[in-house]
């Protein structure tokens, strides 16, 4: 009997843009600009601003509803910085967005000078988070968490699901100082509202218990994270998931706490590369709590990406649930 395993389908170049959402599961289109729209006609001062990038980061349904509150600042992310932050001197909430190679990348200073070190009103709003394009090292931002935790004064805002970013848009909206949040756009599935979830800022909460494995996630990890402790509950491993969506300010207490319960393989998930995101993050928190379990990370390589289908990517950096799954086996059977 021929007990192979069936080759995979072979994968379109569509499948470099495709969604994150699995095969039949449960999404909510474009959550950002859905959430946006409605909270703009309570608060007649939030604006949208962008860089050529309306349609790419769903804030064409801001632009439609509202277009005298709507800026297109044309391909040019300096001039989307700079001017956002000069709306929000003039009182303004604007909500400026781009993909997250081109604000960290190509307008950091700006948002350092004019934004951040004014302290000042500014919610930027970015796509294409980590791997979340096939397209290579010039879309994919696997860095952008680093940079803007260094940045002074900067909250990071990193949604696992489209039932998160519809929470998060009034909450940052409200918060005064400047935002950077991770953009999961189109059709975004849906995971938290199963859990009874509500999103806060600055707190980390516990999806579920489980007295084997911790994950510590953020983003779409915490999605990973879930369908691999419900994979792993086959193999009699109990998997906890503490999702952490702000990464700053973190939820040092939280973190500890639940990192400090014994006999628990913690393992730190994130779509980001290693250097400078979560991992070292939480890592920072144990040392200084005085926490020392068995760590370990899951999180992208310290190297420039390669193009291609988002599933084979994902595969390929240990990010796929089914990556997940093996390397915390391994782990375990060590």
């Amino acid at each position: 009997m021929n007990t192979a395993t069936p080759p995979k389908p072979r994968l379109t170049t569509s499948a470099m843009i495709a969604s994150i959402a699995a095969e039949g599961q449960r999404t909510r289109a474009a959550p950002f600009g859905k959430a946006l729209e409605a909270l703009a006609a309570q608060q007649p001062k939030i604006v949208g601003m962008t860089a050529d990038l309306a349609k790419y980061t769903d804030l064409h349904l801001f632009a439609q509803a509202y277009p005298e509150r709507f800026f297109q600042m044309g391909m040019a992310e300096q001039l989307l910085m700079g001017a956002a932050g000069g709306m929000a001197k003039e009182g303004f909430v604007p909500f400026a967005t781009t993909y997250a190679v081109f604000a960290t990348r190509r307008a950091y200073d700006f948002m350092h000078q004019v934004i951040a070190e004014e302290n000042l009103n500014v919610k930027i709003v970015c796509a294409l988070p980590g791997l979340t394009t096939g397209y290579g090292p010039s879309h994919q931002a696997t860095e952008d968490l680093a940079m803007m935790r260094a940045m002074p004064g900067m909250t990071v805002i990193d949604p696992c699901d489209a039932h998160e970013i519809e929470q998060a848009v009034p909450v940052i909206a409200a918060h005064q100082g400047p935002v950077y949040m991770r953009l999961l756009r189109g059709q975004v599935p849906l995971v938290l509202d199963e859990y009874g979830y509500t999103f806060e800022l600055g707190k980390a909460k516990m999806i579920r218990d489980g007295r084997d494995v911790l994950f510590i996630s953020t983003g779409l990890m915490t999605m990973r994270a879930l369908e691999a402790a419900d994979a792993l509950k086959r193999d009699q491993i109990d998997v906890a998931v503490l999702h952490v969506p702000t990464l700053k300010p973190l939820d040092d207490e939280t973190i500890a706490f639940q990192a400090a319960r014994s006999g628990r393989l913690v393992v730190v998930a994130e779509n980001h590369s290693t250097i400078g995101g979560l991992g070292e993050a939480v890592a920072g928190v144990l040392m200084r709590a005085g926490v020392h379990p068995t760590f370990r990370q899951i999180a992208l390589p310290d190297k420039f990406l390669d193009a291609g289908a988002l599933p084979t990517l994902h595969d390929r950096y240990g990010i796929s649930t089914e990556a997940v799954v093996a390397s915390v086996k391994g782990w375990m059977s060590n």
